[in-house]
């Protein structure tokens, strides 16, 4: 039995989670600024790190306490070195320095976004090969994994992450932030009244959101000049079917080239309705290859997923050091 203690703070929500074995949560608390940074209208990274300074200590104490162990049952501290914000990660990277200081536990440093994949091992048991579609606000990639603990980026965006696409949408609409899940929502009342352009990239399995994300304000814009009302309903449709679509024909495409033995979903835009009902349906044809798509409490940031990978990376040997630091452009470990 080997249990690791996650902390994640990467962004706007500081966590801390005790797994056992990596796939059983013994506790996992989060606490979101989500309605402070909609004050703003997006996440402000100079705020964001001053409420996980107050948070923190409260968060890890509370994690601990809800598991019922000690911080002395604990085998290793893991934590989540980055990607994310400078300021965020490094509230998270202190305090687990600070819980091994103190207790003589192992470090073990997690790239956030193989976070977001081995949150999948709480559905089911993760098998090799892999492919990944790890979509946020961040991030959009397709990741290979030949094996575990190894990664390969096959795809990512050229230009916006989806789920930044999205809020940048939705702000045109002045729909407000976060514009994921109001988009998803009115994406689905909507109906087939408007068009926009299908991403083009050269890449066979890169992606692009930034011209889809201008030819909303494009369309707008076109309306009001016209004097013609705007259907917000109709706008997020187009807007969501266009996007969701790339992301599914790209993704389906490398499934058929790669042939992986599971496909899984990873990142806070794999909670989309829309796009969960979408793979689905195209997945239903590709035998070979097993859908996993994770219960929507995995899908956005949460230390659970950190502890889950700290296992996978404590297996691996994979310890860190004193002198690892946040690192906001922290690449995902890949065997040579």
């Amino acid at each position: 039995m080997t249990l690791i203690l996650g902390i994640e703070s990467s962004c706007d929500e500081t966590a801390c989670a005790v797994v056992r074995d990596g796939r059983e949560i013994l506790s996992s608390i989060v606490s979101s600024q989500i309605n402070v940074h909609t004050l703003y209208g997006g996440v402000v990274p100079e705020v964001a790190s001053r409420i996980h300074v107050e948070n923190i200590s409260a968060v890890i104490d509370e994690a601990l306490k809800q598991a019922d162990v000690s911080l002395d049952e604990i085998d290793a501290i893991a934590y989540t070195q980055g990607p994310g914000l400078i300021g965020s990660l490094h509230v998270g990277v202190q305090a687990a320095k600070t819980l091994a200081l103190i207790s003589g536990k192992p470090l073990l440093p997690v790239h956030h976004l193989t976070g977001h994949i081995y949150a999948n091992a709480f559905v089911d048991e993760l098998e090799f090969p892999l492919l990944a579609l790890v979509i946020s606000g961040g991030h959009t990639e397709l990741v290979w994994m030949k094996n575990d603990w190894d990664f390969e980026v096959i795809g990512e965006t050229c230009d916006d992450a989806i789920g930044e696409a999205y809020d940048k949408a939705a702000r045109v609409l002045g729909l407000g932030y976060p514009g994921g899940p109001v988009m998803d929502r009115m994406g689905r009342q909507g109906k087939p009244h408007y068009q926009l352009p299908v991403p083009k990239t050269a890449g066979a399995y890169d992606f692009s959101f930034s011209g889809l994300k201008t030819a909303v304000l494009q369309l707008v814009q076109r309306e009001e000049r016209s004097g013609r009302e705007i259907i917000p309903e109709d706008v997020a449709y187009a807007f969501q079917e266009t996007a969701l679509k790339s992301l599914v024909d790209k993704t389906c495409a490398a499934v058929d080239a790669y042939q992986p033995a599971m496909l899984v979903l990873a990142g806070g835009v794999a909670a989309n309705s829309r796009l969960r009902e979408m793979m689905t349906e195209r997945m239903q044809d590709k035998k070979q290859t097993k859908l996993i798509i994770p219960p929507l409490k995995y899908c956005t940031d949460n230390a659970a997923m950190i502890g889950a990978t700290g296992y996978i990376a404590w297996k691996h040997k994979a310890f860190g050091s004193w002198t690892d630091s946040a690192d906001p452009g922290l690449e995902m470990p890949h065997a040579e």
